[in-house]
């Protein structure tokens, strides 16, 4: 068994602007926030724990930092497009009209959006 084989992920996403950021996570994406402290707002997410962090020179990066798997793309899509969120757009990226990406083989799809913080996640099925 290896080392942190049994370990509770904790996922650390860093804000410039922690209030503007927890709302998003908690009354847009509807993660259910679990606590806040001088350090962080903590989401429960799964097995896992979010947090957000404060970074006041924080510089956010221009790939996918977290992804979220979920059973229905498309109706997780909408439901985010009806929260306010819009999905990003690649040129060298077939997406369809909602912005939802195939994999090769036609199993897996993909959407991106960004938060508050400019920082990329994506929802998909693979």
């Amino acid at each position: 068994m290896g080392i942190l084989e049994n370990a509770k992920p904790a996922i650390v996403i860093c804000t410039r602007d922690r209030a503007r950021a927890t709302a998003f996570y908690r009354d847009v994406l509807g993660l259910s926030l679990a606590y806040e402290d001088h350090l962080a707002a903590v989401f429960a997410l799964g097995d896992a724990t979010l947090r957000v962090s404060s970074v006041p020179d924080f510089q956010r990066h221009e790939h996918t930092i977290l992804g979220f798997c979920v059973s229905d793309v498309a109706a997780t899509v909408k439901a985010l497009q009806e929260k306010g969120v819009a999905f990003q757009r690649y040129e060298h990226i077939r997406q369809d009209e909602s912005g939802i990406c195939t994999l090769p083989g036609g199993l897996g799809r993909v959407a991106w959006f960004k938060d508050t913080e400019g920082n990329v996640l994506s929802v998909t099925n693979a």
